[in-house]
């Protein structure tokens, strides 16, 4: 399980392909098909829960190329094990863990109050206030960050990436209006240890790990490049390394 920039869990489906034991990717995506169906005919909606995305693996004719992947919920990705070849021991390792962990997600819940008794409906008046307090203080948390949760919005591409071109015209009120080319070299020259000196390309993993950036493999020409891409996360993070408390330029 990861953390995608906005703190929800996530699982890649590539990840799991692995961990279920799938040697080939074909027969895991009908393992996802099915999945899918089965959600649907829930009548829940497939796409809150597979969502398409890109990952970079180490294969192909340029040593590493972008192959297809899914970010997939919680939900999704226990779906996704209910799907899978019961006989492969992986795959029941998978329907155990998310199994207990569901399991453990009731036994956290405390146990209701006897509502026969007034010291019971008394209990469960005081939950009723504690859960709208929690209410309450949310709702102005979420009106507080609403301005800023989205403000890069208009920059992210479908996977809600930025590449640096786009980046630089993001930050023109920042970095006074530089080119893709300008704007990476005045990162490579200043002293924010974001992009690597060996591979002035990709930036360091611990950006990657933090949810700052990306790598993805895009094609230049009749070859498959590195290139990074920021998240709304990296954006804020420069911004604030470059002294600046921009918002979006218009």
């Amino acid at each position: 399980m990861q953390l995608d920039h906005y703190g929800e869990e996530r699982w890649s489906a590539r990840d799991l392909q692995q961990l279920m034991g799938y040697d080939q990717w074909r027969r895991f995506e009908a393992v996802i098909e099915r999945a899918q169906e089965t959600v649907d005919a829930s009548g829940f909606d497939q796409r809150d829960h597979f969502a398409t995305s890109g990952k970079v693996m180490s294969s192909g004719r340029w040593g590493r190329q972008q192959v297809r992947d899914y970010r997939l919920t919680r939900f999704g990705a226990y779906h996704v094990a209910l799907a899978g070849d019961g006989r492969k021991p992986e795959v029941a390792a998978a329907k155990t863990y998310f199994a207990v962990k569901t399991r453990e997600a009731e036994l956290a819940q405390p146990p209701a109050p006897d509502v026969t008794s007034p010291e019971g409906v008394l209990a469960l008046a005081q939950r009723y206030v504690v859960a709208a307090q929690e209410l309450v203080t949310t709702k102005k948390e979420l009106a507080i960050a609403a301005p800023k949760a989205g403000k890069w919005d208009a920059f992210c591409d479908s996977d809600g990436l930025i590449d640096m071109g786009t980046a630089a015209k993001a930050l023109t009120d920042v970095t006074g209006g530089l080119g893709r080319t300008k704007f990476m070299n005045r990162l490579r020259k200043s002293d924010l240890r974001f992009l690597q000196v060996q591979n002035p390309r990709i930036p360091y993993e611990v950006h990657i790990q933090a949810g700052r950036a990306q790598v993805k493999m895009v094609q230049a020409g009749y070859q498959w490049v590195e290139q990074t891409f920021l998240t709304p996360k990296g954006l804020d993070w420069l911004v604030d390394r470059l002294g600046g408390t921009a918002l979006p330029a218009a």
